[in-house]
């Protein structure tokens, strides 16, 4: 089977979408499928700084076309880089054509990919995956109007759970048994654990450093931790600035470090390095660094947030605490950092389900199958591409979208 596959960020950007693209372009290959990848990507050095940008790097088996989002670096400008992604995929149709197409984000990687379907005549997959699911569609009438339409006119739409195809239906009413719950994975045979190591309790933070993701909340809560603990944020966002003044003015110290990008080669070995994940997030598609910390044998302290729940069950494979709630987050961390009883529980009983239920084999396989599924049937047709462009609050922060 020929599939493209259009990528809404992959590396050098620091996304859970670019481990999502890395593992699924592996297993398509494993699979010994035709793939193309479409990424667009920040050129923009000052964007590029914080939230990591240039051409997408090779992938074995795959022919990947970068994109520089030209319109986003130019006020927000989604529509041209829609007739760019549109024209990429048209270019690389007409030399070797598509079985299917599959696109990250509803908005505007999924419109795209709905539009170039429509004219070339393949299906289309969309994988609903953050932001376009939690907001995207209520932040103004053109990307409402574009989110409507994808979500009515692809042949399939991947969700990675029912707590976030509930938010996406109770916001723009999409019907619940238009989504496929496809959950998120985790490349099982590169996270491994690591032996259990004396001393202080490794507390480690990975992913995006954005307020979003609770970060700051994490910082907030240090000071009020008992025992003995060192901590480590990983990783470079739009907050990470913001983020080290903040342990500069709690006078956290040498407790508290900074590593910066992280190569995803050498992500594995900083898990390895530590004990106990904390992802304080207000809402996610499913997240990728729970699951990896799973693999990684890790107690896991999260949020009752969308796209957590899905995955974590406070008490039994994680503990969870209300997004926001500084004085419960720094309890369920003195709860960690003193009773290692509680964190082996934790940590082993994450492991054993990430591996039972969340490995990308497994859900490889399950993709593949809804290739299967749509291949040779014909996409959506009568779909307007003209939309009215309205004012919208991601033009003038279009990385949020």
């Amino acid at each position: 089977m020929r599939i493209c596959f259009v990528s809404r960020r992959f590396f050098p950007a620091i996304s859970g979408m670019s481990i999502y693209a890395i593992n699924l372009l592996r297993q398509l290959v494993a699979h010994r499928h035709d793939v193309v990848m479409v990424s667009q990507y920040y050129g923009d050095p000052a964007r590029a700084r914080v939230y990591g940008g240039g051409p997408p790097p090779a992938v074995p088996g795959v022919r990947v076309v970068g994109l520089e989002a030209l319109g986003e670096q130019d006020g927000g400008d989604f529509e041209r880089d829609v007739d760019a992604m549109i024209a990429a995929i048209e270019r690389e149709h007409a030399a070797a054509p598509f079985d299917v197409l599959h696109a990250q984000y509803g908005y505007p990687t999924g419109w795209a990919t709905l539009l170039a379907a429509q004219r070339i005549g393949v299906p289309c997959v969309v994988s609903i995956q953050g932001g376009d699911g939690h907001w995207v569609g209520s932040c103004c009438e053109t990307h409402r109007v574009a989110m409507r339409r994808v979500l009515d006119g692809a042949g399939a739409l991947l969700i990675g759970g029912e707590s976030f195809a509930r938010e996406v239906h109770e916001r723009l009413g999409t019907a619940l048994d238009r989504f496929t719950i496809v959950p998120g994975a985790v490349d099982t045979d590169r996270f491994t654990p690591a032996a259990p190591s004396g001393g202080p309790v490794r507390l480690f933070y990975h992913g995006r450093v954005d307020r979003r993701k609770g970060v700051l909340d994490l910082l907030d809560a240090l000071p009020a931790v008992a025992g003995d603990w060192r901590c480590t944020i990983s990783g470079i966002g739009p907050d990470l600035d913001a983020a080290k003044a903040l342990a500069d003015d709690l006078a956290l110290g040498e407790r508290v470090t900074f590593t910066g990008y992280a190569d995803y080669d050498t992500v594995p070995d900083l898990y390895r390095a530590h004990d106990v994940f904390v992802s304080p997030t207000y809402a996610e598609g499913f997240s990728n660094t729970i699951l990896e910390a799973m693999a990684s044998r890790h107690a896991v302290l999260s949020c009752h947030a969308v796209g957590v729940v899905d995955c974590l069950r406070h008490g039994e494979n994680g503990l969870l605490v209300d997004p926001g709630d500084i004085t419960a987050l720094a309890q369920a961390l003195t709860r960690l950092v003193t009773d290692p009883a509680l964190r082996t529980r934790l940590a082993e009983a994450a492991l054993a389900e990430c591996r039972r239920v969340y490995s990308w084999h497994a859900v490889g396989a399950q993709i593949v199958g809804i290739y299967d599924g749509l291949r040779g049937t014909l996409p959506a047709h009568g779909i307007d591409p003209h939309i009215p462009v309205a004012p919208c609050r991601f033009r003038a922060e279009p990385h949020l979208l």
